[in-house]
């Protein structure tokens, strides 16, 4: 399926398996019979050496790039470990570099190739569910700082992505539930059908049945693809509705020193049902939708409160967190609330003190 974004447009395989015959995408993109592939240890052994049988069976030699799993590396540090490691290589600005993993792998190379000579060519393999519904879609990328998540980062599109399904076989289950928290996302902004489908078929994609995997993966990277050929770098307002429960969920991260205490994905499921209690408690929807979002993350075994997410922080620590938040503008910062599920809107108008009250309330359990 195409995203398209005029001269910047790509196209999106979705192809059980793909992953084993990537040269016929990847060998016309391969400058001299050669790709830099760069991923991490855990990817490394995994899935690396399928993409090397396939590239090397057409003459495509591999030059790899490895780096530590985990958000460590979305830092200053790695960014400049792998500028390094690129510039010794001899990367053009013609060539195209290829970034295997989930979303901090999409992120750090995507953001290293549009500043690496002032811009080369990147393909996206994303090997999470995460990654693979969302991340590599679209062309956010970014490091995170000292000041907060993804801060320093651009716009910068993929040449192609190619997603394979068979990838997520030797995903941890843990991983594979904080990437459903981006697919319940999509039916949460504006599809209430996909969200009661994820009600009554979320376990059997969680127990890695095909139909189902395929299915949502398909469904939530065409929602996907459409938000962003209409608004590619949220100046419509639009493709703000995609950060729905981030808002929260950086803040929960911030709080849980971006460790695995609390995945990304995780805190995007924490954050969402934080949105739609706390649009609940403003009077702008009915409770019993909120009480769906909640019921069915606790049923699939991701965090749905402050206590489920291990926060330890009160109102005025995350609210803090939430200030160095990249979308504040004027000193306001927006928030995604809903009117119902499927009713996700941008709401300019919320008065930090009061989120601040709410998150007390919600440690107190009130």
């Amino acid at each position: 399926m195409p995203v398209a974004l005029g001269a910047r447009s790509y196209d999106i395989v979705i192809e059980q398996g793909v992953l084993d015959r990537a040269a016929a995408f990847l060998a016309p993109l391969a400058r001299g019979g050669r790709l830099v592939v760069v991923t991490d240890h855990h990817v490394a052994a995994s899935q690396l050496p399928r993409l090397d049988a396939s590239l090397r069976a057409d003459g495509i030699s591999v030059e790899p790039i490895i780096l530590p799993a985990g958000e460590q590396s979305k830092s200053w540090t790695h960014l400049e470990r792998l500028l390094d490691a690129l510039l010794a290589l001899e990367v053009e600005r013609s060539d195209h570099i290829v970034a295997l993993g989930g979303g901090v792998m999409g992120d750090l190379v995507g953001f290293a190739a549009s500043i690496l000579k002032r811009g080369c060519a990147f393909v996206q393999v994303p090997t999470t569910l995460l990654a693979q519904v969302d991340s590599s879609v679209g062309g956010k990328t970014a490091i995170n700082s000292r000041a907060g998540k993804n801060l320093v980062g651009s716009f910068y599109q993929p040449s192609l992505v190619l997603i394979d399904p068979s990838t997520l076989d030797t995903l941890p289950p843990r991983e594979t539930r904080a990437g459903y928290a981006e697919v319940v996302k999509y039916g949460l902004i504006d599809d209430p059908a996909f969200f009661a489908w994820c009600e009554t078929e979320g376990t059997r994609l969680l127990a890695g049945e095909k139909d189902a995997r395929h299915y949502a993966i398909e469904r939530s990277v065409r929602a996907k693809a459409a938000i962003v050929a209409d608004d590619e770098r949220e100046t419509s307002g639009r493709r703000a509705l995609l950060n729905l429960g981030h808002t929260f969920g950086h803040a929960l991260e911030a709080d849980t020193g971006f460790s695995d205490r609390l995945l990304h994905g995780e805190a995007v499921a924490a954050g969402m049902a934080l949105a739609f209690r706390y649009s609940a408690r403003l009077g702008l929807c009915p409770a019993e939708d909120a009480d769906r979002v909640a019921t069915h993350l606790k049923a699939v075994g991701l965090p749905h409160d402050l206590a489920s997410a291990h926060v330890r922080g009160d109102g005025a620590a995350l609210v803090a967190h939430m200030l160095h938040d990249k979308k504040m503008a004027a000193g306001t910062l927006p928030f995604l609330l809903a009117r119902g599920i499927g009713q996700t809107f941008l709401s300019k108008d919320v008065v930090l003190s009061d989120v601040a009250a709410f998150l007390d309330e919600e440690r107190a359990g009130t």
